[in-house]
């Protein structure tokens, strides 16, 4: 790892990226679909299915995919600190099938603890990662708070036949996703100053690389449903894709990637607290077949993912064509189906040792 940050921005948070995000039961109680008396014809995605952003019927064939995203510090590094947040918001629109189009910071700073200079170099991370996108990053908005907070607005476009949900799973599609997890994992043991050197840049690499295959996916008829693998989990997502679709789902295992060093860590008992959260919201959806490592699985499948991979649900006369453009986009690693939706059993999802 880096030498010692002078100001660790961890040290400011109880909970990093991803992980702060508020517990699903709670946020359910908060957010109730179909509580809305208003109506807008035009809104093509809101609330009602938990998606990845909104989406706007522009009255021309195409979209507006509108999403907002922001946490507390993932990393002590301020321009990680933004790279990462950048790319998790920007991930968003990916997630919808679109292309993003413009940014907007957002950005809580405690000016009494922090200084200047260190936000600053937040945002210059953001900029860096919005150039890769292909997109300005315009203004934004800032307070003075007392956690550091930094996030995105993003508005992306999308032609409305390409829209992709995390509801238009169908039985006998192949899961697909595009990310080791872990990162939550490896966050937490990186900032109790635990994290071996050789795991440092995996973990980065992950959280700060963009989803940009989203886009490609969304010209995919093939391709039902997708989504991205964050607060929630892979579990969590997977419950929710399945649960908008009406299937069940059968995963296997030994096929879902995991960053370098996880394991060793689960040993450890080193995972964030709302992993906990997680595995209560979602446990009762879940069995286990023999042969499973059920003590690192309680661990690992709840471990939120800070902007994780896509998850992707797809035709297998498709698989094909999605190998091709796993291929292009370097995610050659990612081309085994780590799962499949099936007809609602007993449990809505079955976890088996393999395929």
């Amino acid at each position: 790892m880096s030498a010692p940050i002078e100001t660790p921005l961890t040290a400011f948070t109880r909970n990093t990226g991803c992980s702060c995000k508020i517990a699903p039961q709670v946020l359910e109680q908060i957010i109730k679909p179909g509580s809305a008396t208003e109506v807008f014809p035009q809104l093509l995605v809101g609330n009602e299915s938990l998606d990845d952003a909104a989406v706007m019927d522009l009255g021309d064939g195409t979209a507006l995919i509108s999403t907002t995203d922001f946490f507390t510090p993932i990393v002590d590094e301020p321009f990680e600190f933004g790279r990462i947040a950048a790319a998790n918001a920007i991930s968003d629109v990916y997630a919808m099938g679109g292309k993003p189009i413009l940014a907007l910071a957002i950005l809580g700073w405690p000016i009494d603890k922090l200084p200047a200079e260190l936000a600053a170099q937040v945002i210059e991370g953001a900029r860096a990662v919005c150039k890769e996108a292909g997109i300005p990053l315009a203004g934004g908005h800032s307070i003075d708070s007392t956690d550091p907070i930094f996030g995105l607005s993003v508005n992306g476009r999308v032609p409305i036949d390409r829209i992709k949900k995390n509801s238009g799973g169908q039985i006998g599609d192949w899961l697909f996703l595009t990310k080791p997890i872990g990162s939550g994992i490896l966050s937490t043991a990186r900032k109790r100053g635990l994290l071996q050197p050789e795991h440092n840049e995996p973990l980065l690499n992950t959280m700060g690389s963009l989803n940009k295959i989203g886009a490609e996916l969304g010209a995919m008829t093939g391709v039902h449903a997708l989504t991205d693998v964050t607060g929630f989990g892979l579990l969590g997502h997977v419950s929710e894709m399945a649960n908008g679709s009406g299937c069940g789902v059968e995963l296997y295992y030994d096929r879902i990637p995991q960053l370098p060093g996880v394991a060793g860590y689960i040993q450890q008992r080193i995972f964030p607290d709302s992993t906990t959260r997680n595995w209560s919201r979602y446990q009762s959806d879940i069995k286990f077949e023999k042969g499973v490592p059920v003590a690192e699985a309680f661990t690992l499948l709840p471990d939120p993912q800070t902007n994780g991979g896509l998850l992707i649900a797809i035709a297998e006369s498709s698989i094909s064509e999605l190998e091709e453009k796993l291929k292009t986009f370097g995610l050659s690693d990612h081309l085994l189906p780590i799962g499949r939706l099936t007809e609602m059993g007993e449990k809505r999802i079955v976890i088996h040792p393999g395929a």
